[in-house]
């Protein structure tokens, strides 16, 4: 595959594996986002923040946050979004609104701010994910959710930004692996 090195990729998960099954930490030993984060490096979204932001969970400093830090999104959250357009039922009366509130989310980013992942975080993100698969034990489902959330995690990285999200089991995990990732965390208003 161009523009991916399946050797270094493949010593560089090596390293990463600690051979046994990773616990979640607890809160303080998390990087939580505060008031003192307003500023600082680009943030790129997890897909997590855009369902908060639509169901008015999003606590004020996410919204502050979003406000005042140059924010980016990735081809992972569009796919993840509109996947959830492609997968509602039709013929359910909530739907349209649904549907239109999710592709106006989508198409309001603005081109120059949208960011796909290249082979090398793709190939590594696949290999992260299948590492995290086998020690956490996850079930089918589950791996692809990992996957998604590696591409996020490594994509951030390569770019210099830090992913923005809820998700705390996964990417504390992540960051367990990878400490180098950088990634802010919030709890959303429910």
């Amino acid at each position: 595959m161009a523009g991916f090195d399946v050797a270094a990729a493949r010593r560089w998960a090596a390293r990463l594996d600690p051979g046994r099954t990773l616990a979640r930490r607890a809160d303080a030993a998390l990087p939580f986002a505060g008031v003192d984060d307003l500023a600082g490096q680009p943030l790129l979204l997890d897909t997590c923040v855009y369902i908060d932001q639509m169901q008015g969970r999003a606590p004020k400093l996410v919204e502050h946050l979003i406000d005042t830090r140059q924010v980016n999104h990735s081809a992972v959250a569009i796919q993840e979004l509109m996947h959830t357009v492609g997968a509602l039922d039709p013929a359910d009366r909530r739907t349209p609104a649904v549907v239109q509130t999710v592709c106006g989310l989508v198409e309001a980013m603005p081109e120059h701010r949208i960011f796909t992942p290249d082979a090398d975080v793709l190939g590594r993100a696949a290999l992260l994910a299948g590492l995290l698969s086998r020690l956490q034990g996850y079930a089918r489902d589950a791996r692809l959710k990992a996957l998604q959330d590696c591409v996020l995690f490594l994509q951030t990285q390569k770019l210099g930004f830090i992913v923005l999200t809820a998700n705390l089991a996964e990417f504390d995990l992540l960051l367990q692996l990878a400490p180098t990732g950088r990634v802010l965390f919030y709890r959303n208003g429910n």
